[in-house]
């Protein structure tokens, strides 16, 4: 009798306690931000998907941000792909009183230097030399003579050093560093000495520029069991490591005259102008994508959101015919698959954020023309009001929708262009 019990018991209990399981409803209303970020679109006649950028709190981010110079002494080098938008990148160098920048393909290096040829480049990565030559044919030799080549291996500088001879110019070359990242750069110190070598005497077509080192691992480790202190600690030791390299190829070098980068936007912050390292690069934490939500970028806010219009609106969640029994398990166990939306494009790297309780319907699947949204009940979204979703990062997701719209906390005050699609 005891064991009938129990087992009846436990017949009831496994049930309830998968209901009391399941997820909890968060539909409500847009806040009171984006309820005026809704007012302001809507005077300005957006009726199709857009990307805005809210000005006041890219600035405020940008002025936390600069503040790092003013702590350490480093100045910022603005990431151009990060931020491809030339009006965009002008912000950055207003704000934080610097005309550096870091490229990282051909294509936006050209449009960048034809536009603000006072810019001062920094490559982010190496390219093949064939690119390189197709930018220097394209720029007048004077601004062409001022970039700074991303050079990671024996074999690349002797293709820029056969380059420059065919050209007759002097180039720039910034040798990259594997200060811990493992995608490339300089490792053997004996074979950074050797390249450094070959540059010494600054008689030759290449001139040394420096050095760059990205430490984006040490900001994705954990802090568990010493790994994160212990990448950061090796990146420190190998970009000093590089330093007295130089040293022993080149004689002494002042820091000073030289571009020694490092850092990314969940880096940064760690430097602190004591270590070999001269400025640090920073892009998308100015938006601050979800992806850069991080304890050290605690401070900023997100500067950027997709606004799209809703194009349809059901009460009841439903899939196709043959599954449509699915969407009913589906509505009954989870309060946000009540009903459904289907918005204007879709399938973007970013994540709804307002109203609360939208999300992609991952049963219907995903689609660039009308994604289908699952949504609480108590959303009340309507055709023509608008969907939005916060982007995880900015490089490639900033190129897809035209024309930036600003927004200033009260109205549409401007649309800022994006640089052509590139890759």
């Amino acid at each position: 009798m005891a064991s009938r019990r129990l087992l009846l018991g436990a017949a009831v209990a496994a049930p309830l306690a998968a209901w009391l399981a399941r997820p909890a409803e968060q539909g409500g209303p847009h806040d009171a931000y984006f309820e005026r970020l809704s007012a302001a679109l809507r005077q300005a006649g957006i009726a199709q998907a857009r990307l805005v950028i809210d000005l006041p709190r890219l600035r405020a981010n940008l002025a936390a941000i600069g503040a790092h110079r003013a702590k350490t002494g480093m100045p910022l080098r603005a990431v151009l792909k990060s931020l491809p938008s030339l009006p965009l990148m002008d912000e950055l160098a207003r704000a934080w009183d610097s005309p550096r920048v870091m490229a990282f393909n051909a294509a936006q290096l050209q449009q960048l230097l034809a536009a603000r040829p006072e810019a001062q480049v920094l490559l982010g990565k190496p390219l093949p030399v064939a690119a390189a030559a197709q930018v220097l044919q394209a720029l007048p030799p004077a601004i062409g003579a001022g970039i700074e080549w991303l050079v990671d291996t024996p074999e690349r500088l002797a293709q820029y050093r056969e380059l420059a001879r065919q050209r007759s110019q002097v180039l720039r070359v910034n040798l990259e560093l594997d200060i811990g990242l493992h995608r490339g750069g300089f490792e053997n110190i004996d074979q950074l000495g050797a390249a450094l070598r070959s540059l010494q005497g600054g008689s030759g077509p290449l001139r040394w520029s420096g050095f760059m080192g990205y430490d984006a691992h040490v900001g994705a480790l954990p802090d568990a069991l010493g790994m994160r202190a212990g990448a950061w600690d090796e990146a420190l030791r190998r970009y000093r490591a590089a330093w007295a390299a130089a040293e022993a190829a080149l004689g002494p070098q002042r820091r000073e005259a030289l571009t020694l980068n490092t850092a990314g936007s969940p880096t940064f912050r760690l430097h602190d102008g004591r270590g070999v390292a001269n400025e640090v690069s920073v892009g998308s934490a100015a938006l601050l994508p979800s992806d850069f939500e991080k304890p050290l970028l605690g401070d900023l806010r997100p500067a950027a959101f997709i606004a799209t219009p809703v194009l349809k609106s059901w009460p009841e969640f439903r899939l196709p015919e043959g599954a449509t029994w699915l969407s009913r398990l589906a509505r009954a166990w989870d309060p946000n698959q009540a009903r459904a939306l289907a918005i204007h494009g879709g399938h973007w790297l970013a994540r709804p954020v307002s109203p609360p309780g939208v999300a992609p319907s991952g049963l219907y699947g995903n689609s660039s023309n009308q994604q289908v949204m699952v949504a609480s009940a108590r959303i009340e979204l309507k055709p023509d009001d608008y969907l939005f979703l916060r982007p995880q990062q900015s490089e490639a997701l900033l190129l897809q929708f035209g024309e930036l719209l600003v927004f200033d906390g009260e109205r549409i005050s401007a649309g800022w262009p994006v640089l052509p699609a590139s890759a």
